[in-house]
């Protein structure tokens, strides 16, 4: 691992301006995250402009002084700060500036106690705040941050790995926080993109420039079964959602607790952060000239935007019921890892179950996927031998239609998946992915977590050891000798595509060495590697 003992002012605004690319990339797939369908619901595009101007505001501070760049970075926040989230990110940066101050340098230990007043900070701004949300995400974050700083490792490297690691673990358990991220179906948006910038800072850090210019951060999937339902277009009367009213306050004694008291009878959503000069504002209003009223008295209003949501949210519906297709049948896919998730979702899965060897779902599990996904014929691909009698039992338990594609892997399902035909009736497309399985071929490669003799081989604990369609056939002291050797198992004259998934503890580097090894070797093969992301497995490979 790389090693950073320090870093200083020029280092924290390289880091963040190379997170802040990273947060544009993904900036509209935050903003597809959003529950609401209102103009406050901008959540990555609201913390992209927000940073923007931080970083512009940490352009005109000295380089050397990382206090001076973080309380830079803090009043850019504060000026240019749009929406919920926007407003939050500018109390986060409040808290890191104040713990920062007169600080030339800091170590991973310092930078551990940032965040955590950073995240003490962003609570303090909110009138209710509300977990689930950015607030939790930040707080866990912090508090993986303090841990590690515990165990005794100060490199700021290590610290913020800690860091990106919890905020990706806390973004995944939002829905388990906040019921209506649940009922959609999606994690928290604000949470999503704190990551993506956390994740970004860190990627800068370690020197993965080179990823940072190609890939983009992805969609954290829920740690809960996550479906992609269609919103409820309901033509019942809803409260109103009146207007998103933001502002900059400037003034002279200005009182935080006062003003915030005063204006929570005014509306909902309230956000008031900054200090006794100025102030930022975020209400949701039915009467916005009763807000601008009061705060005149206090100072000069300045930065002032007025959004009628209602408005929006009448707009997006009509868009929704025009382009919003009827879901005739839909599929569940039972998969381990953000990677494969991603893969199988873009195949078109309605709902992912997260499960796999070790972590096998229960049938209410399913079930509850079942029922979430908007159809009445669901098709279920367990990609596991050892889940496909808990999908069958699911038949019984609700009134949709259910088929199980008996999957006994996570290539087979990818190949079941290719094969859906969606102008097929429900039982063809069964059909045809039940037979598109049975042309794949199936190779997992893990570490032995003991020592055995089993098929006539000798294994030593934490030697790789490679399976077949499901058959330990290859152990060896390398990953790649035993991927060999399973592909010579194989008649690959007959085959056209070699599909690796690498997992979680493989790095995508040593994936594309392998790679380039079989290319050279079968030239003809045409040789993908996919971040699958999947755990205990190093290797899952694809051969069709």
């Amino acid at each position: 691992m790389k090693q950073i003992k320090s870093i200083g002012g020029q280092d924290l605004k390289e880091m963040f301006a190379a997170a802040t690319n990273w947060l544009e990339k993904s900036a509209q797939d935050i903003d597809a995250l959003n529950v609401f369908p209102v103009p406050d619901g901008d959540c990555g595009t609201n913390m992209l402009l927000t940073m923007r101007s931080s970083i512009e505001e940490a352009s005109r501070a000295p380089d050397q002084n990382i206090s001076q760049v973080a309380r830079a970075m803090a009043k850019g926040t504060l000026m240019g700060a749009r929406g919920n989230s926007g407003v939050i990110l500018s109390q986060i940066w409040r808290g890191l500036a104040q713990s920062l101050n007169e600080k030339e340098t800091i170590d991973g230990h310092e930078l551990a106690q940032a965040l955590l007043q950073a995240s003490e900070m962003a609570y303090k701004g909110l009138s209710n705040p509300v977990e689930g949300t950015i607030l939790t995400v930040m707080r866990e974050a912090a508090s993986a941050a303090q841990k590690q700083v515990a165990r005794g490792n100060g490199n700021v490297i290590s610290v913020l790995e800690a860091t990106v690691d919890a905020a990706n673990e806390s973004v995944a358990n939002t829905p388990n926080l906040l019921p209506v991220l649940r009922e959609a179906g999606v994690v928290d948006a604000g949470g999503q993109g704190l990551f993506t910038l956390l994740e970004g800072a860190l990627l800068y850090l370690r020197g993965d420039v080179e990823l940072m210019q190609f890939r983009k951060s992805r969609v954290i999937a829920s740690s809960i079964p996550v479906t992609a339902r269609p919103l409820q277009l309901s033509a019942e009367e809803e409260e109103a959602f009146g207007y998103c009213t933001e502002f900059l306050l400037k003034g002279e004694n200005l009182d935080l607790d006062k003003l915030r008291k005063k204006l929570q009878s005014k509306g909902q959503s309230l956000i008031v952060v900054g200090d006794e000069s100025t102030v930022r504002v975020h209400i949701h209003t039915l009467d916005p000239g009763n807000v601008v009223h009061y705060i005149t008295s206090l100072g000069t209003m300045h930065k002032v935007s007025i959004r009628n949501m209602d408005e929006q949210h009448e707009d997006f519906l009509t868009m929704q019921k025009g382009r919003m297709p009827a879901v005739d049948m839909a599929i569940v896919a039972v998969v381990a890892g953000d990677g494969l998730a991603d893969v199988f979702t873009s195949l078109g899965a309605s709902a992912i179950v997260p499960g796999g060897q070790t972590m096998n779902p229960s049938t209410k599990d399913i079930l509850q996927a079942v029922e979430a996904v908007p159809s009445d014929k669901i098709i279920i691909l367990p990609n596991n031998k050892n889940i496909v009698p808990t999908a069958q039992q699911v038949e019984s338990l609700t009134d949709k239609s259910i088929e199980v594609v008996p999957t006994e892997s996570v290539p087979q399902g990818a190949a079941a998946l290719l094969a859906f035909d969606y102008e097929a009736d429900f039982e063809t497309n069964a059909k045809l992915m039940t037979e598109a399985k049975s042309g794949i071929k199936t190779i997992e490669i893990t570490r032995a977590t003991r020592s055995t003799k089993l098929n006539g081989l000798a294994i030593k604990k934490k030697q790789a050891i490679g399976l077949l369609d499901g058959n330990l056939l290859a152990v060896n002291d390398e990953l790649d000798d035993v991927l060999s050797e399973l592909l010579a198992r194989i008649d690959l004259d007959k085959a056209e595509v070699i599909t690796i998934y690498y997992g979680d503890d493989t790095d995508e580097a040593e994936a594309e060495r392998v790679s380039t090894g079989i290319r050279q070797q079968h030239p003809n093969l045409q040789v993908e590697v996919v971040s699958g992301g999947q755990p205990h497995y190093n290797y899952i490979v694809s051969i069709e």
